[in-house]
């Protein structure tokens, strides 16, 4: 009885994630600038694209879809920390905590998505040039994204599933936002079940983008060897490109993940570092990476500098 009123109690979680910060501030500010950022860039790439119909092609298309993720992703969880650390907001109620939980997770399915679809794209780009128009049509690519956003909700289903069947006991969350594990560690009973099923699912789709990834430059590499007519510098930089947007994204998620998995033991500051790093570091590189590798993108930059410059 005890448990079903404390239940009803929380109705809202405090924020704990960042009490041992000593410098809240400096910390908040540097969110800040790069969340400002993040979203400036990569707006500027989607309606760069959006614009000019001559990068209405799949590969454009592509690098729109990833921005927009990146723009979700990133706003899933900024403004409650920069909340938290420059405005003293520690709290946050409980229904918009599940729906920050939830459009959180998306966003981490679609960045796997997105960077393994672009992949593919790649590959197709290098071993099947003259095909790869009526292989890859801006439709194919548009219905390929709604697919992929459909089966990032539901595979992310779970996690809200889990936890409004379960009992809320504790009001504090200790971690920096409303993520499944912090969320889950509010409950009430054994978590072990739902953490370890959460753990199958994460994992599978981790090492299976991970490894789609890795499968496609290993074909490009192969390709490359045994063919002579391929412009190994354009392919390099664009396999280069997406290569570092890769690294950045699947590392933190690596070490965070598998090593803590296989009984590496992070403290709650490390935790959260790669957390945050895991998002915020791969939205801020992605735009950069794609505009300055991608020369219809950087041309038309230059070009609206230009005009501007002009009219002054």
């Amino acid at each position: 009885m005890s448990l079903l009123n404390t239940s009803v109690k929380i109705t809202q979680f405090a924020i704990g994630g960042f009490d041992t910060v000593t410098k809240p501030v400096l910390v908040g500010v540097v969110i800040l600038i790069m969340y400002v950022v993040i979203i400036v860039a990569n707006m500027m790439n989607i309606l760069l694209i959006f614009c000019d119909k001559k990068l209405h092609k799949p590969m454009y298309l592509l690098i729109c879809n990833l921005a927009a993720v990146d723009v979700v992703y990133t706003t899933s969880t900024s403004p409650t920390m920069i909340g938290v650390l420059l405005a003293g907001v520690k709290t946050i109620s409980y229904v918009p905590c599940i729906f920050q939980m939830v459009i959180y997770h998306v966003g981490a399915v679609m960045e796997m998505f997105a960077l393994a679809v672009m992949a593919f794209d790649r590959l197709i780009a290098v071993s099947c040039p003259f095909q790869y128009q009526s292989y890859l049509t801006n439709t194919r690519i548009i219905i390929l994204t709604y697919i992929l956003w459909l089966a990032a909700l539901v595979f992310v289903s779970v996690m809200p599933a889990t936890v409004l069947s379960l009992t809320h006991c504790r009001p504090r969350l200790i971690y920096a936002f409303c993520d499944f594990a912090a969320v889950l560690r509010t409950t009430c009973g054994d978590l072990n079940h739902h953490f370890n099923v959460v753990t199958v699912i994460s994992f599978f789709l981790l090492f299976f983008t991970f490894f789609l990834i890795c499968l496609s430059y290993f074909v490009i590499v192969f390709y490359v060897k045994l063919s002579s007519n391929v412009d190994k510098r354009k392919m390099g930089s664009t396999c280069f490109s997406h290569l570092i947007v890769v690294v950045c994204y699947y590392c933190p998620l690596f070490i965070r993940i598998v090593l803590t998995r296989m009984g590496v033991v992070l403290t709650i500051e490390e935790r959260h570092g790669l957390t945050i790093g895991s998002f915020l570091g791969p939205s801020l590189v992605n735009p950069f990476v794609y505009c300055l590798n991608t020369k219809e993108i950087k041309c038309k930059i230059f070009k609206i500098f230009n005009i501007v410059e002009s009219s002054q």
